[in-house]
């Protein structure tokens, strides 16, 4: 997930992408010369700054086993609240995504503002944050200009002092000292970030420096007080469980900050969970009316309002623009794109609001437990077995058969369970490592998912058309385009044959192996 880097214009959280890197260093070191290098045209020196820094987690530091740290920092130019997140998925190794509020959102002696907690609410969920360390830091900068002058990265000398507060009875550990270096890029946009931060950081080797063996310094002061996350789960299925566990929290952020995609990605990984636990129920203690797979269902439903809507917003608009202009006739687009994009907002509001409940907060605690338990061992004899291939493929081959068999008006729904069996079976062969009956799994689900999507649609057409014809409205565009979803339709059955033939033979090569 990309994080946005925009500042706010409201006075609220502003977000920054760094890109950095941290070094151990000799106390006597001296400091790196970045002479001879041709990126570099100037050093520039600025004031020493003293920062003391106040950090908040909760009892059994959950942010820090997560490479999450949020601070309270006075002194220095970006005094104020201070939230550091880990890369998202794809981004580059070096980045962390700072999310800043100004002092006076938590007050002197109050806590962290609300809309940095709200960032983190997957991981601290309902539970208390307190100090749990000081920082004291003299800082000396340096900014490295390039040919044009224009900063290209800064280079700080940290002399560091700091110890660990007991989140329970508020008792101080004893005092560290320490002396860091850190490279920070002005501009991530920069081209070549990382062949810049190794040029860079070669002079700093060569002033005696290595890579730090800590990611920050609250993880320095912690040390072993920050739990281990546990290792990865043995059996293929739990591990694609604990996986998609991961992607859930990763994109609750992108959710909450409404990134692009967010709300797609975290309904896919809530789907994603529960067709898991549903395919492999027993290997999990779990029966078909299990609690946590009725709260999946329900979180993915309530996504799902959002997501919905932004898929029809998204699919009007495309099919609006590639009419010719004298087709698309009244007031069309407000009625089809833009009353999807206010149900989406309407959809994302009620989603944010479903992830602050305690609810949601029990359901992540659940999760969490699946994850850590020891999955009991497989009971073929008493007609237990793991989740197979073949178990999945059985309930694709038979949802095929009903459909076969449905009448007319029971089609389309009869199409979705061949593609909700498609769907599980796909999650089952990734998880258990065959690629090919996965990939021809999804060429089912992605068939038939276009096909639902016109099942939507088109009803949702009837629907808006008989409302603009009540305003008095030309409805001609709307027929188009139900004509044009139709067709659409028609075309997902025609190969739909083709396909399921395809992945019939790809599960009887995997049962061969």
């Amino acid at each position: 997930m990309t994080e946005s880097t925009a500042g706010s214009t409201s006075g609220g959280p502003t977000r920054h992408l760094e890109l950095e890197r941290k070094y151990d260093v000799p106390d006597e070191a001296v400091s790196p010369s970045f002479e001879g290098l041709a990126a570099v045209a100037r050093v520039e020196t600025l004031p020493v700054q003293s920062l003391d820094a106040v950090y908040f987690d909760t009892a059994d530091h959950a942010l820090a086993a997560r490479r999450v740290t949020l601070r309270r920092r006075s002194g220095g130019p970006d005094a104020g609240w201070h939230l550091k997140l880990p890369p998202g998925p794809g981004a580059h190794a070096d980045a962390r995504t700072e999310v800043r509020a100004p002092l006076g959102a938590g007050g002197a002696t109050a806590g962290p503002p609300e809309e940095l907690l709200d960032v983190i609410r997957a991981i601290v969920r309902d539970r208390p944050l307190m100090p749990v360390a000081r920082i004291a830091t003299t800082r000396g900068t340096a900014v490295l200009r390039g040919t044009d002058g224009t900063a290209l990265a800064e280079f700080c000398d940290d002399r560091v002092r700091a110890h660990t507060i007991d989140p329970v009875d508020g008792s101080t550990g004893t005092e560290e000292n320490w002396r860091e270096w850190e490279l920070e890029l002005t501009d991530p946009d920069t081209d070549d970030p990382s062949g810049l931060l190794t040029r860079l950081g070669n002079r700093l080797a060569d002033a005696g420096a290595r890579p730090a063996g800590h990611g920050s310094k609250l993880a320095r002061v912690l040390g072993a007080a920050v739990p281990q996350r546990p290792a990865p789960p043995r059996d293929p299925v739990h591990r694609a469980v604990a996986g998609q566990i991961e992607r859930l929290l990763e994109w609750d952020r992108g959710v909450r900050a409404d990134a692009d995609d967010a709300v797609h990605q975290m309904r896919v990984a809530t789907r994603q969970i529960r067709s898991l636990l549903q395919a492999s129920e027993d290997a999990f203690g779990l029966t078909d009316d299990a609690w946590i797979l009725g709260e999946l269902r329900e979180l993915a439903a309530v996504l799902g309002v959002a997501r919905d809507a932004e898929v029809l917003a998204a699919r009007y608009h495309h099919a609006l623009e590639a009419l010719p202009p004298h087709l698309v006739r009244g007031p069309i687009r407000d009625r089809l794109v833009g009353g999807a994009r206010r149900r989406y907002e309407a959809g994302l509001r009620r989603s944010v609001s479903a992830m602050r409940s305690e609810r949601y907060f029990r359901l992540l605690d659940a999760l969490d437990a699946l994850v850590v338990a020891q999955p009991p061992a497989p009971d073929s004899a008493a007609g237990h077995p793991p989740a197979s291939i073949s178990s999945s493929y059985r309930r694709v081959r038979n949802a095929t058969k009903t459909a076969k068999e449905a009448a007319e008006t029971n089609r389309d729904d009869a199409l979705h369970r061949i593609r909700k069996a498609a769907k599980r079976l796909r999650y089952v062969a990734a998880a258990t490592g065959d690629t090919e009956v996965a990939e021809r799994s999804k060429v089912i689900q992605s068939l038939l998912g276009d096909h639902q999507d016109s099942v939507v649609s088109r009803a949702h057409l009837m629907q808006q058309a008989e409302t603009a014809h009540a305003a008095g409205e030309d409805t001609f565009t709307y027929g188009l385009l139900f004509q044009q979803e139709a067709d659409l339709a028609r075309v997902c059955r025609e190969q739909l044959d083709g396909a399921l033939k395809t992945l019939r033979r790809s599960v009887r090569r995997a049962r061969r192996h």
